[in-house]
């Protein structure tokens, strides 16, 4: 069995129309919703084997938020610049390099790829992911090169707006 987490990340902030997309932070919703999400994955035992993110400013904030709540060290989040913005292809790419000692695996970016991820692997049981979503889908297959599209079951989906 392993084991799949998409996040996106948290609210961003467009006050500034002069920044490049990369480099967005955080808005004030965005600083509250991922540590909110972070208690609710600690709830829930987030502890995923690796977590890989864009390094984007916004992915990067929401994942260090996140950390601090489920007590994964921030300092083994490995960054990928590939997971800007990223394809279905890419998050292929990305599955096909991960090690088999490695059962579960954390993916924190960006819509739309995010969600198209999502889709593909639970046959469009996702949707549109909302800001600082996070999705557990479980597979059933020893190896990652098994994975195909449709076999992950939906475990979970939570979202900041459950709080209300």
């Amino acid at each position: 069995m392993k084991t799949i987490y998409l996040i996106r990340h948290a609210k961003s902030s467009w006050s500034s129309l002069s920044l490049n997309d990369f480099d967005r932070p955080l808005n004030e919703r965005g600083k509250k919703d991922a540590p909110f999400i972070g208690k609710k994955l600690k709830e829930l035992r987030f502890n995923p084997d690796e977590i890989r993110s864009s390094p984007s400013k916004r992915t990067t904030k929401t994942i260090k938020l996140i950390c601090k709540e489920v007590d994964f060290d921030f300092k083994n989040v490995v960054f990928k610049k590939e997971l800007f913005h990223p394809s279905l292809t890419i998050f292929k790419s990305e599955i096909n390099s991960l090690s088999d000692t490695i059962n579960s695996v954390a993916f924190v970016s960006h819509n739309f790829g995010i969600s198209d991820f999502g889709n593909y692997l639970t046959d469009n049981a996702i949707g549109v992911m909302p800001t600082c979503g996070v999705v557990k889908i479980n597979i059933d297959i020893d190896t990652w090169q098994e994975l195909i599209e449709g076999l992950g079951t939906l475990e979970y989906y939570v979202y900041p707006k459950m709080k209300t």
